[in-house]
């Protein structure tokens, strides 16, 4: 399965900046003056596009392997989650909202013993 999930923004410089701090590396490929695309794993991809009538709607969740790494990663790049919860089957569940107010989380299994 492929995934193409975008972002609507309203300006493209401060989101792209925005993003590239959170995920940890430039844009993969820019399709125009408008959009920037990162590629998170094979054949799927988070893009964003200036669309300002549209900007700060986006809701996407990021499952990753390694919830706590990544976490340290973001933070290292000077980014912290608004939220950070742990639900009653101990999925773990950070926000982050870009300069839009799109809400960005990561999501990371329940910690083994």
């Amino acid at each position: 399965m492929d995934l193409f999930a975008g972002i609507s923004v309203s300006n493209y410089d401060t989101a792209a900046a925005w993003y590239e701090q959170l995920l940890g590396a430039p844009p993969a490929f820019l399709p125009n003056d408008v959009e920037a695309v990162w590629e998170l794993a094979e054949h799927r991809y988070l893009y964003i596009e200036v669309v300002p009538e549209h900007a700060g709607h986006a809701q996407h969740t990021l499952f990753v392997e390694d919830f706590e790494s990544t976490l340290q990663a973001i933070a290292a790049r000077g980014l912290e989650p608004a939220t950070r919860e742990t639900y009653d089957n101990g999925v773990r569940h950070a926000t982050f909202y870009d300069p839009d107010g799109n809400e960005i989380s990561y999501g990371g299994a329940p910690l083994t013993t």
